[in-house]
């Protein structure tokens, strides 16, 4: 049912809007991706993903990668979430799931008791070359957004 894109991949081709609503493409881009996806703006676990996220934003810059969020959210919402935790990462704005359910991250997901569709917490470290480098497809926040780093730092050093 759910097909998260594997180490080795060639990375699900994409164009959605961001916070701006500007369209951003995979294409885009010929540096290394940080493409995270999460629930919800201004709730507790993505609010801190996406500071940690932030404030090692110069360490990802330097080794050449670009962090982009994914919600459902709208480009509202994710310039109201900007612009409240001072962010200064890209989110994009995927209402109908499309990008979201291209890498997996559209699940059956439980909370007290009941199932729902929704979006569950992955990351993608998606290389040059625009394969998969690394996948985390079940994520915990603390201490995420230091592991992605840690990893890219192994990764971009061969």
């Amino acid at each position: 049912m759910t097909n998260i894109p594997q180490t080795g991949q060639l990375a699900p081709d994409f164009t959605t809007p961001d916070q701006n609503d500007k369209p951003v493409s995979l294409a885009d881009f010929s540096e290394w991706i940080v493409l995270y996806f999460y629930p919800k703006d201004d709730t507790p676990g993505c609010t801190t993903e996406a500071k940690d996220f932030t404030d090692l934003s110069p360490q990802f810059t330097a080794l050449g990668a670009k962090i982009i969020g994914v919600s459902p959210d709208s480009g509202k919402a994710h310039c109201k979430f900007i612009d409240k935790h001072q962010l200064s990462i890209t989110l994009l704005s995927d209402p109908e799931h499309q990008l979201i359910e291209a890498y997996g991250a559209w699940r059956l997901k439980k909370f007290m008791g009941k199932e729902y569709m929704g979006v569950a917490r992955s990351t993608f470290l998606i290389s040059p070359d625009k394969t998969i480098a690394y996948a985390w497809p079940n994520v915990k926040t603390k201490g995420h957004a230091l592991a992605v780093l840690t990893k890219l730092q192994e990764l971009a050093a061969v």
